[in-house]
């Protein structure tokens, strides 16, 4: 494909999933996933709902908005790369054709968002706060017991980003992340989407969304730290408080990545954002040329469905 120039009215984002990439244009999403028979199959449909309503365009609004979306969509996109694979098993030494997308049931997708959303809660926000307050106990100020509970949060997502990553098909999906990025790069550096231009670009994205967990685990020290100084309460509060003040947590985050995004080449920013790109060491690995290829496809099929908009 020739250069393009990268509009600068619109974000891409994205996400790996099963030996695919997912990316997000405005009004589109676009999956492309390598099926076993070595063929690049390619899936876009039209966004409707709230992701692309109005709510996704206020600010301190959009992050938890954001945040939802990406469970969403991550979850429908993964539900049609595994079908892909699973299919292209089932008929190896046929032609790859894509199947039609199966909507998967509301039930079921809300329920499984549902428990993943308590599940990470139960264990990086409500956990630490039962783990820290056994501090408080000890004399520990009210204030050392936060920075603590902030710390055990970063311990536990660090720990677990760490041990899947050990997972064979996890690091495969990690690679595949890396494409992701350094696809998205090329785009906005006005590079042409090839395997060549795209190879010696970095894994590691401002906008990643392990940038944005770490963010929001930043601003969640600084908001907890706040009001548990602030508001005398108990620890049943206190859990409370940790799942009611995610949204705007969110929603600050959402706007700290964005201008980091668009002052990225800013000495300061960069600096700033330095434990943000180290921790995608973790979560990126160097992609092959076939996982480039794929992650090229998607990003030209999001990019064809933006053209349209």
């Amino acid at each position: 494909m020739s250069e393009t120039p990268p509009r600068t009215d619109v974000y891409f984002g994205g996400q790996a999933v099963i030996e695919g990439v997912m990316i997000r244009a405005p009004q589109h999403m676009a999956i492309a996933v390598r099926a076993p028979s070595g063929e690049i199959v390619r899936h876009t449909e039209k966004l409707t709902g709230f992701t692309t309503g109005p709510l996704r365009r206020i600010p301190l609004v959009r992050g938890a908005v954001v945040l939802w979306e990406t469970l969403s969509l991550g979850m429908r996109a993964i539900n049609y790369s595994s079908r892909i694979t699973i299919e292209g098993l089932e008929k190896e030494d046929q032609e790859a054709e894509e199947p039609e997308f199966e909507e998967v049931s509301d039930a079921a997708m809300w329920g499984s968002i549902a428990l993943g959303i308590a599940f990470a809660v139960a264990v990086f926000f409500v956990g630490p706060v039962l783990l820290a307050n056994l501090l408080e106990s000890q004399g520990i100020a009210r204030a050392g017991v936060v920075v603590i509970e902030a710390v055990l949060r970063l311990v536990l997502f660090v720990g677990y980003i760490a041990l899947i990553g050990l997972m064979p098909d996890i690091r495969r999906v990690f690679q595949y992340h890396g494409a992701e990025h350094m696809t998205i790069h090329a785009y906005e550096k006005a590079r042409s989407l090839t395997v060549t231009a795209i190879r010696d670009l970095p894994k590691e994205h401002t906008r990643c969304g392990t940038s944005f967990l770490v963010v929001v685990i930043t601003i969640a020290l600084v908001v907890f730290l706040a009001f548990d100084l602030l508001v005398d309460q108990g620890i049943f509060v206190r859990m409370a408080s940790r799942i009611v003040l995610l949204p705007p947590i969110a929603g600050i985050s959402y706007e700290v990545l964005r201008l980091g995004a668009r002052y990225e080449s800013n000495p300061l920013v960069r600096t700033m954002f330095i434990p943000n790109i180290a921790l995608q060491a973790l979560t990126t690995r160097v992609p092959d040329d076939e996982q480039i290829e794929v992650a090229i496809a998607a990003f030209e099929t999001a990019l064809e469905s933006a053209t349209e908009e």
